[in-house]
């Protein structure tokens, strides 16, 4: 038998990775930020949000755990992917945990038996048998992630809001700061190590995202008490409902000599009003007012990248960050009703026993869509939430807040700025003119994208520009 010690000495594949509980976020939202690490300057792209789903499974007397792993199945964009993580682990540099991990495809509906062939399924039918598997917990992230480089070196440095699942509620959640090494010198862990460990509000953990997320699944069930060092963060009660009033307008009102920061104030403001005209629906169930209020954050967060740069970046940057998780979460309920809604006009067509056999599939949606709702209601209840909400509505309720200072000859009025704006829009989309004929649905998509942009960018002006807009 494989025993989890015997390959971490061999290594056939590694994780090699620090781990910090965040008790202040500014604080690790500026470290996924930095270009210099110790004495390491680093580039890197830019931050890029997704939503991760994992399920942590073992047969039912707990074989896997018993052998030394932790088996792990993570869906992300439709796939589903198997880890199998040994629970051993052994010190690396700066005090990087370094432990194996082994993954390949899988099925989530299917027993271990009838996934595709990887070293990961053979190690979990090695222990596990035919028994079939059982889920433990589950932890969803909605994961900020940042690759940097310095010279052949790659980390992938991740900030993990973190909610824990279980018996099909949220038991508690909490916040992880990560730095994984995807290839090159280890050594450079190091100097991140440093550069965390003097960073306030940070912390090392010495436990992994599943034992934190078991530890509140005991303590839920009245089996355990967390220790006072623990970072985990319950959910808090639903408090009384108190959403701030602004009254949308039938337009936004920029005119064509308007500062570019007043003019995007009046159209976040007219956008802003129409969210939360919509928030009582939402959170009563109405799938129309939850898809009006998704739109109403996406206009924003365009509007944000069309005018962004007239305001100060580290002023605004918490109003655009909260936007975008809140913009994640009503987009994961609504990605799941057009699929449900899609689906019943199509089973609607077949034969009865066709439509049974879609019923299992439709029956999963329908648990991702009540679960994505669950926790779409935990960010609207959150106090963050309340306090950026009263923060975000004073902002655009108040003229000159945040604007970036320009200089008397600059251009900065919607009259000489708005045509070189829409022009550099028409240019994106007209780019793909060439790729047209042989165009994959990635590129389809993109183009869209492209001319969604287009389209917002003369939408916010339309007033200035007149009728022929």
């Amino acid at each position: 038998m494989t025993d989890a010690a015997d390959l971490l000495k061999v290594g056939p594949g590694h994780e090699v990775e620090l781990k910090y509980h965040v008790h202040d976020r500014a604080a690790a939202e500026h470290l996924l930020a930095l270009s210099v690490w110790g004495s390491t300057d680093v580039t890197g792209g830019r931050v890029r949000t997704v939503q991760v789903e994992d399920r942590y499974v073992d047969t039912a007397d707990g074989a896997l755990a018993q052998a030394g792993y932790a088996v792990r199945l993570r869906e992300t964009r439709g796939d589903t992917i198997v880890s199998v993580k040994s629970l051993h682990a052994t010190t690396g540099a700066g005090g990087a945990f370094r432990r194996v991990e082994l993954e390949g495809p899988a099925d989530r509906t299917a027993p271990a038996g009838e996934w595709a062939a990887s070293d990961a399924r053979s190690l979990v039918l090695e222990h596990a048998g035919d028994a079939p598997l059982v889920e433990r917990v589950t932890i969803r992230q909605l994961r900020h992630k940042r690759v940097i480089k310095a010279g052949t070196t790659r980390v992938e440095l991740s900030l993990d809001d973190i909610d824990v699942v279980a018996g099909g509620r949220i038991v508690g959640s909490f916040v992880d700061f990560e730095a994984e090494l995807i290839k090159g010198d280890e050594t450079v862990l190091g100097e991140i190590a440093r550069t965390m460990d003097a960073a306030p509000g940070l912390a090392r953990a010495d436990t992994s995202k599943l034992e934190m997320a078991l530890a509140l699944v005991a303590v839920g069930d009245g089996n355990a008490d967390m220790d006072d060092g623990a970072l985990a963060v319950p959910v808090a009660p639903t408090a009384e409902l108190t959403i701030p009033r602004l009254t949308p307008g039938k337009t936004p009102g920029v005119v064509a000599d308007d500062h570019v920061a007043e003019a995007a104030r009046k159209v976040l403001r007219f956008h802003v009003a129409r969210m939360l005209l919509q928030e009582p629906g939402t959170r009563e169930g109405d799938v129309v007012a939850l898809h009006k209020m998704r739109v109403a954050t996406r206009r924003q967060r365009a509007a944000w990248r069309v005018f962004g740069e007239s305001f100060r970046a580290g002023r605004t940057r918490r109003y655009r960050g909260r936007l975008r998780e809140v913009a994640a979460r009503l987009g994961a309920v609504r990605d799941l009703d057009v699929l449900l809604e899609g689906a019943d006009e199509y089973r609607a067509d077949l034969p009865t026993t066709e439509q049974r056999a879609l019923e299992p599939l439709l029956t999963a949606w329908r648990d991702h869509r009540e679960d994505a709702r669950r926790l779409l209601m935990r960010e609207l209840d959150s106090d963050g939430y309340r306090r950026w909400l009263d923060d975000y509505v004073d902002f655009v309720r108040t003229e000159g807040t945040a604007v970036l200072p320009v200089g008397p000859v600059q251009p900065h009025r919607v009259r000489d700025t708005a045509p070189s704006r829409i022009w550099a829009a028409y240019e994106v989309v007209r780019g793909y003119e060439p790729v047209l004929r042989w165009a994959d649905v990635e590129t389809l998509h993109d183009l869209r994208i492209a001319g969604k942009w287009l389209r917002y960018t003369l939408e916010f002006v339309r007033e200035a520009l007149g009728p022929g807009a």
